[in-house]
């Protein structure tokens, strides 16, 4: 595997996979993981190591061309794309460990890492022990666990005693904990959904685990310098961050959420794709002419690509503005960090409107498990139904408009 340096190469790497995963996809599905084959191609390519440190073997590559490269996997299958996006978010934490460490966890090319999320009950804790933490608690939606051979878990932390410390203004003090998997109790029984069933999205949990100091990081590799208030600068940059490259000067979210959302567009893509494939054959038999030369079909087509072709755009601009802002200003501005997280949830909006229509133009047939409308379309929603694509995610965006002050951990 090489590391490309010029940026195209990784979204035309992308791309020459959507062959293999395209016909690798109802495998895919059945396993609720990647199989072996797609593994190693998706390894060679270097599909998971696209956001890792050069330092690391990584690309090291600028969000703009991530996002894009992101999508074109999702054309394939996105299953296997949502592992990418979520892995890779996850795998900001290597710019935050020791040297010894991260090469430990990141060195070889297969490697992959992943956390869940928690909704704090019961509370996850870590408590100070001689030479690191005793760690208890679970964890949901791994997506890509089953390709990682180690985890992560966000935990509050505690004092000897086991209260959980806060700081001045009342938060919780988090950290991040890593761990083997195999020191992981995984349910891989638990995921059972309509769509994104190849990313193995299990639920693991761990007992009075140790963890060593050293494989803890700042939580959810969200540095000190990062999500700050609108104004607000840090005196200097985070001493955990090993990693002096531009790109770590985004937060994990902001990584997260540029991956995750770009899935909806590379499906849609894909969509639009299958339903013109479709449209130059079929005609419907309660139809006066046949969809390529019905003019309501020519309207709704150029709709369904606009609305893609705009919403990507929209991210792919603000991402490059904002790699700038971060090349001279050593960070991202306040009001692109807004437009940003409008940007990517406004991704998943307007792609899943153009699945819609194009599932309805293409009728009956698009029911059947015989072609791939129907499991698009599911994978489709699953995307939306998750947090990248809830309405209330960009309610920050609204409060920041309105001169109130904005929900922080939304704005990555």
């Amino acid at each position: 595997m090489k590391m490309e340096t010029h940026p195209q190469a990784w979204i035309e790497r992308a791309r020459s996979l959507r062959p293999l995963l395209d016909a690798a996809a109802p495998r895919i599905e059945q396993a609720k993981d990647l199989p072996s084959d797609v593994r190693e191609a998706m390894h060679e390519a270097g599909m998971f190591r696209m956001v890792l440190p050069r330092s690391l073997g990584g690309a090291e590559l600028d969000l703009a061309t991530y996002a894009q490269a992101v999508s074109a996997l999702a054309e394939g299958d996105a299953s296997a794309a949502w592992c990418v996006g979520q892995t890779a978010g996850a795998s900001i934490a290597a710019a935050y460990l020791e040297p010894r460490v991260a090469k430990e966890i990141f060195g070889e090319p297969d490697s992959v890492f992943t956390y869940g999320f928690t909704s704090g009950q019961p509370p996850c804790r870590a408590v100070p022990v001689k030479g690191g933490w005793k760690v208890n608690g679970a964890w949901t939606f791994a997506s890509g666990n089953r390709l990682c051979r180690w985890l992560g878990g966000h935990c509050q932390v505690t004092d000897e005693s086991g209260t959980p410390l806060k700081t001045p203004e009342g938060k919780f003090v988090e950290r991040t904990m890593i761990f083997p998997r195999a020191s992981a109790m995984v349910r891989e029984d638990l995921w059972e959904v309509m769509g994104l069933c190849g990313t193995g999205s299990d639920s693991y949990s761990v007992t009075d685990l140790f963890v060593p100091t050293e494989y803890s990081v700042v939580p959810r590799a969200i540095a000190s310098d990062q999500q700050l208030p609108e104004g607000v600068r840090a005196a200097e940059p985070d001493r955990e961050r090993r990693e002096k490259g531009v790109l770590y000067r985004f937060s994990s979210q902001a990584v997260m959420q540029a991956g995750l959302t770009s899935v909806a567009i590379g499906i849609a893509r894909a969509v639009h794709d299958n339903f013109i494939a479709l449209a130059k054959k079929k005609s419907p038999s309660s139809a006066i002419n046949p969809l390529r030369d019905d003019t309501w079909i020519h309207a709704r087509m150029a709709q369904a690509d606009s609305k893609i072709s705009a919403a990507a755009a929209w991210l792919e601009k603000l991402l490059i503005q904002a790699r700038h802002e971060c090349e001279t200003a050593g960070e991202v501005s306040f009001p692109v960090r807004v437009k940003l997280r409008a940007a990517c949830t406004h991704q998943i909006t307007e792609a899943r409107e153009a699945v819609d229509m194009m599932f309805l133009e293409a009728g009956a047939t698009a029911i059947f498990k015989s072609n791939s409308f129907e499991r698009r379309l599911r994978d489709m929603h699953t995307v939306s139904q998750q947090a990248q694509g809830s309405i209330a995610r960009v309610q920050a965006v609204g409060q920041w408009y309105m001169g109130v002050k904005p929900n922080l951990y939304l704005l990555a």
